[in-house]
């Protein structure tokens, strides 16, 4: 048996107490009250430190922080995160059910617990080129499964009103199975909202207004807030939490390893109190709803629970001490603890196999857009990229011609912005872009959601497509290409993601400090934007609206159809 003491904090009951919290294979076999003297902290000097349940992550991909699961866990236990509702939807879309098997054995392999969902929509629309297609069959039989929680969310939206036979199908499994269903419609509101959420989803993160939000509360929906490495909605939605604790929870939804380094979920919980939010109502979010919502088998420091808790300095910045799961110290200090299912060994070599890369080099030729005379005097549609936002603005602007071909123009920072089909041959998909910022050079990834096909942005057609053939070299990645001047070649860097073109197998931290030096480079390049890789990879994501890229065309989101 182990005891640890502390102040406790009893979020069910709104209290705080010293106590010794007694430990016993791996669950919380007893919880008693103690004198506060006997528990003073080593230097005598400050208060005892705090005991609460650990922080839960309430919907994230984990494929966007580059990591495969086990090394996400490395980096996320550190900052108090003893668990996450993780949605596979991304690997699925590149790989299947073979990859939702993926994630699920590498997340086995530490002790760490990952809770994943069925993914609803894959592909996520016929607009778009996809690796792999589930079906109601296939998403009922994951259903099944002990390990997946959830239906993940259903941006089909429209789907849901139609009665669309595919979409009703998978609901119904995940009802008949008592799992929530986790919903994504951003901006739907009034009778809409209404009608979504009756039909049986329970979330969203997708909202970026607080009246929105508002809106989905009344019919009884959940209202995750969303603070990840490009969407942005935490200022807009947290003061919600003073009226609406029961009903709320934080995630991350996208987040790359830069700031995974930096913190997680403990970061959200800073930033309420220094709003001014009752710790209870910040803590139910981060600790209790999403474990109540989805039935997940974290404990919530009770007797009888399994022993997942964190032990912090105090309850304004909530630096992380100590972090239990199943009773055993994972991390202290900042560092996982040493060897057991820690460790790495050999086993990490393995995971490299699984991907879904077809697409061949790529010649300057093809980014080009050639225009007819009698076009050139017409306007042409721009995306337009929101810092912060998934949503973009559609644009019209004069081209910029040259030599008979459209081009892009830095006076006006409008960009070139193509798509690449990974799984077969095809035409590059083409259209121009705002607020990248880019003065030279080009960027590109093959994390580029939902179908993750290669994306790319550029200023030249040369410096497009090696940043392209860079992706595709490495059989996924991302990369930046700055062109050639008198006194130097091309400068080129790229971060290989070779599982699944979506995560690297390496250490962490090593590949977070990999994506700060390649995340440095285009901003050097000129591109403002807070993180302009994790941008770019929300540009091919049309169930955003309102204007996007597709490898199969520019797409109207509002109107679901090609412009």
């Amino acid at each position: 048996m182990e005891i640890i003491s502390g102040l406790l904090v009893d979020i069910f009951e709104k209290r705080i107490f010293p106590a010794n919290v007694h430990l016993r294979e791996g669950k919380i076999s007893k919880i008693e009250s103690i004198p506060e003297l006997t528990i003073l902290s080593k230097n005598k000097e400050q208060p005892a430190f705090y005991i609460l349940p650990g922080f839960v992550d309430a919907h994230v991909h984990i494929e966007s922080s580059m990591l495969v699961p086990a090394e996400f866990a490395r980096m996320a236990v550190v900052h108090g995160t003893v668990g996450t509702v993780s949605d596979p939807h991304e690997i699925a879309n590149v790989c299947g059910i073979e990859g939702v098997e993926f994630m699920i054995a590498d997340g086995n392999r530490v002790p760490f617990k990952f809770n994943f969902g069925a993914p609803s929509c894959v592909p996520a629309t016929v607009f778009e080129t996809a690796g792999a297609t589930l079906d109601a069959q296939d998403v009922s039989a994951l259903l099944q499964r002990r390990e997946i929680k959830y239906l993940s969310e259903m941006m089909n939206f429209p789907g849901v009103f139609m009665g669309d036979k595919e979409v009703m199908d998978k609901i119904a499994a995940a009802k008949l199975m008592g799992k929530p269903v986790d919903g994504h419609a951003p901006g739907l509101r009034g009778e809409e909202a209404r009608r979504y959420i009756q039909a049986g989803i329970s979330t969203d993160h997708e909202c970026f207004t607080k009246e929105e939000a508002l809106d989905k509360l009344q019919w009884g929906m959940k209202i995750l807030i969303r603070e990840g490495s490009a969407a942005r909605n935490f200022e807009a939605l947290i003061e919600l939490l003073h009226d609406h604790p029961n009903d709320m929870m934080f995630c991350s939804d996208d987040k790359h390893p830069d700031s995974l380094l930096e913190g997680h979920i403990n970061l959200l919980c800073s930033r309420a109190i220094n709003k001014g939010i009752d710790v209870f109502n910040v803590l139910r979010a981060a600790c209790i709803n999403p474990v109540l919502h989805y039935n997940l088998d974290i404990g919530l420091l009770r007797e009888g629970d399994a022993a997942d808790f964190i032990v912090v300095q105090d309850l304004k910045t909530f630096k992380i001490l100590q972090t239990y799961i199943n009773g055993e110290l994972v991390a202290e200090n900042g560092r996982v603890s040493v060897g057991g299912r820690w460790d790495r060994g050999n086993e990490i070599k393995k995971q490299t196999a699984i991907n879904n890369f077809k697409a061949r080099r790529k010649e300057i030729a093809e980014f080009a857009i050639p225009i007819s005379g009698a076009e050139a005097g017409k306007l042409i549609p721009v995306i337009e990229a929101l810092e912060g936002q998934l949503i973009t603005n559609s644009l019209y602007y004069a081209p910029k011609i040259h030599q008979g071909n459209v081009v892009s123009d830095t006076d006006r920072d409008m960009l070139k912005i193509v798509v690449v089909n990974r799984y077969y041959e095809a035409p590059v998909a083409k259209s121009f872009i705002k607020n990248f910022g880019l003065k030279s050079g080009a960027i590109a990834s093959s994390v580029a959601h939902d179908s993750h096909n290669i994306v790319a942005i550029g200023v030249d057609d040369e410096s497009l497509c090696k940043a392209v053939n860079l992706v595709i070299q490495h059989q996924g990645g991302i990369s930046c290409v700055s062109p050639s001047s008198a006194d130097e070649g091309n400068v080129e860097s790229v971060l290989p993601l070779p599982v699944a073109g979506l995560m690297s197998a390496a250490n962490g931290y090593e590949v977070a400090a990999a994506y700060t030096a390649i995340d440095a480079m285009a901003k050097s390049l000129g591109s403002t934007l807070a993180a302009p890789f994790m941008t770019l990879s929300f540009m091919a994501l049309l169930v955003i609206p309102h204007l996007k890229l597709s490898d199969k065309g520019l797409f109207d989101g509002d109107k679901f159809e090609f412009v």
